[in-house]
């Protein structure tokens, strides 16, 4: 599969954390992704950029949080982050990915 420049439009960055550092001890790594994209449009991107066979695709929706700036109310952006399962003997190495 050839990567598409929509595959860059749909997975943002890796997440680099302990959850996720944890996560991808069990073969699952995390990203952030556009938050309209869907789990076969994110299943695709990350087949074709990565050269992997993707198990399963779980998201989640972290609405951001209400802060103040200069003492004016604003709101964080809304993050979609997809847990992205890869099948047995694939891996990502998510430090030189993207």
């Amino acid at each position: 599969m050839s990567a598409k420049a929509e595959h860059y439009d749909v997975i943002r960055k890796p997440i680099i954390t302990e959850k996720s550092t944890m996560a991808s001890e069990n073969g699952a790594v995390v990203f952030e992704v556009a938050i309209d994209s869907s789990k076969p449009q994110i299943k695709e991107a990350v087949e074709s950029l990565f050269g992997v066979k993707v198990k399963a695709v779980n998201t989640t929706i972290t609405k951001g949080k209400v802060k103040r700036f200069r003492g004016q109310m604003g709101k964080r952006k809304d993050v979609k982050k997809a847990y992205v399962t890869l099948e047995e003997g694939n891996t990502i190495d998510v430090t030189t990915g993207l």
